[in-house]
């Protein structure tokens, strides 16, 4: 297992991989799979860490564009079903949501509830370049916050050596 990881971190971690590595992972967890792109930006910046910034900035990009595809679904969603119903389609349980606006994407970062408030947000018909920022911030700051943390809790080598 440990020869196995070592190998697939190795891969991921090569230039030519990495950073578009990263930018796949984080853009694919940020919609409804469960999956964190997290441990992939730690581990590039482990193996290089010269990467901190571009992989700081790649997986955030990544992160708010599955986002975006996330808000879309939703929007979608909403649309079709005002569509077949023939009219407009709203959830009491959303009312508190509507409250914030847009700025409630600022959330999208948090574990299990972020990656739907996304769809959330596309479903209530928030404005696409509002929420994108919100986004964009919120997953900027965790990945800053989160990948410094995990290098200053786990500094030096921390992977077997081959």
């Amino acid at each position: 297992m440990e020869a196995w990881l070592w190998s697939l971190l190795e891969t991921l971690s090569l230039p030519q991989y990495g950073l578009s590595s990263v930018f796949v992972v984080a853009f694919v967890s940020a919609t409804l799979l469960p999956m964190g792109s997290e441990p992939a930006v730690f581990g590039l910046v482990k193996l290089n860490p010269e990467l901190f910034w571009p992989a700081i900035l790649v997986a955030t990009v990544g992160n708010t564009l599955g986002g975006v595809v996330s808000w879309a679904m939703g929007y979608g969603a909403h649309q079709a079903i005002d569509k077949a119903r023939g009219s407009s389609t709203h959830l009491k349980a959303l009312d508190w949501l509507e409250r914030f606006g847009p700025k409630a994407c600022l959330l999208s970062w948090l574990p299990v509830v972020g990656d739907p408030l996304c769809v959330v947000a596309g479903w209530l018909k928030f404005p696409l370049l509002p929420c994108m920022l919100y986004m964009a911030i919120g997953k900027f700051l965790r990945y800053l916050v989160m990948t410094a943390a995990l290098l200053w809790l786990l500094p030096g080598d921390w992977l077997p050596a081959v």
